[in-house]
């Protein structure tokens, strides 16, 4: 950038970046007050710019050097051009102003390497420890923004993060099947007799729908406990649990008789902010 934003530019910029990419947490965020959503919103933004470096480079290299950016900013070793990225300078205060602790932003920064490389996901193991270090640790920050920093806040994001990351990993299978990628636990796959090739064509088979099928209910003992978690945080920290809702929405969606894994179903962003509305509403966000 030729020259740093200020702050109202960068948090128009963040809040862009996040409805255009991200659309179910940046309706999440409406449910927050204006202060919070403003961190809420540099959060999100930081997530979605290390999510897109995989689609932004070719190679794993030029990926790896925008990682060790990040690496560098949270280690301190990264001053004046931060000032010209909004979304680091929004996040930083975010940081400073909510006393967010650096490390897991560093560990999301770096589990996401995995994204640059055609490794299968080896293990559900894998894919838990995945989750928990992307999709779990946002929850968690996203809490701690909100008020809520506990034990109890802690072990609600674990599954939360991992409800809703399975239930992504299902709904992206398109998109990563297209670039040979896979987010499928390959020991799922070995376990029901499904070929690698096979989900790297696009064949919809049987075997591929048992694994979805076990993946789908790994995702819903995930959300079933997390639902039975949200009672013990505050009821001003659940906003940053609302995602949950479309989560649960999609792993309807996705789980219907007949449908296509291979094809892209995203939810309408009329659906969504109905569905977090009505959720917003309910007993078990409220009481």
């Amino acid at each position: 950038m030729s020259r740093a934003m200020t702050p109202p530019d960068a948090v128009t910029f963040c809040a862009d970046l996040v409805r255009s990419h991200d659309f179910p947490r940046y309706a999440a965020t409406l449910f927050a007050p204006a202060a919070e959503r403003r961190a809420l919103l540099a959060l999100y933004a930081f997530n979605v710019e290390i999510v897109r470096v995989r689609d932004q480079v070719s190679q794993p290299l030029p990926g790896e050097i925008r990682f060790q950016w990040w690496t560098d900013l949270f280690s301190g070793l990264v001053h004046g051009s931060a000032e010209g990225n909004p979304v680091a300078a929004e996040l930083l205060r975010a940081i400073r102003d909510f006393d967010l602790p650096v490390e897991p932003l560093s560990l999301l920064v770096n589990e996401h390497q995995f994204d640059l490389y055609n490794d299968p996901m080896p293990t559900m193991t894998a894919l838990e420890g995945y989750l928990a270090a992307t999709s779990s640790a946002l929850f968690a920050l996203a809490a701690r923004i909100l008020g809520e920093a506990s034990d109890a806040s802690e072990h609600l994001a674990r599954h939360a993060g991992l409800a809703q990351g399975i239930a992504q990993v299902i709904a992206n299978l398109p998109r990563d099947s297209a670039h040979r990628q896979l987010f499928l636990p390959q020991q799922f796959l070995t376990g029901h007799g499904c070929g690698i090739e096979d989900v790297f064509a696009g064949k919809q088979t049987p075997h591929l729908n048992a694994v979805l099928d076990q993946l789908m209910d790994e995702a819903r003992q995930h959300l079933a406990t997390a639902s039975s978690l949200l009672a013990q945080v505050p009821p001003s920290a659940r906003a940053a649990f609302l995602p949950l809702s479309q989560a649960r929405s999609d792993l309807d969606r996705l789980s219907r008789p007949g449908r296509n894994p291979f094809a892209p179903q995203p939810a309408s962003r009329l659906r969504t902010l109905w569905t977090l509305w009505r959720a917003s509403r309910s007993r078990e966000f409220t009481k």
